[in-house]
């Protein structure tokens, strides 16, 4: 069975921090990119950071570059993002995606990717 379980969400105030962790099973961890995304109620769902096992390539969005950092341990089958200096607009549910990497991935079918439950950050005073 394939899982992706998010954890370390909470309450923060402005300025604090938080580490997220998803710990994944049910599928070769390797294999795959790992993304976090969130969404604030009303809004679209929004790419956060992602990481790739292949050449370490890393991406964020722009409003959280400097801020925050995703990380990832294959031998542990799990994703981080450290979030720093958080704002009350990093408010959101926060979750974590994988997706097959391109080169694993041979163009017939629906291209396997897998989310998890989601876990809520609230940043306010």
């Amino acid at each position: 069975q394939v899982q992706l379980v998010e954890s370390g969400g909470g309450l923060v105030q402005p300025g604090g921090s938080l580490r997220l962790s998803c710990a994944a099973s049910g599928f070769t961890f390797s294999m795959y990119a790992m993304s976090w995304y969130r969404q604030a109620p009303g809004k679209e769902r929004e790419l956060v950071a992602s990481i790739t096992s292949i050449g370490g390539s890393t991406n964020y969005a722009d409003s959280v570059k400097g801020r925050f950092t995703i990380s990832r341990d294959n031998a542990k089958n799990t994703v981080y993002l450290q979030m720093n200096s958080l704002k009350p607009e990093d408010t959101a549910v926060y979750y974590c995606n994988a997706r097959l990497l391109s080169a694993y991935y041979g163009g017939l079918g629906r291209r396997p990717d897998y989310w998890g439950q989601g876990t809520q950050v609230t940043v306010s005073s």
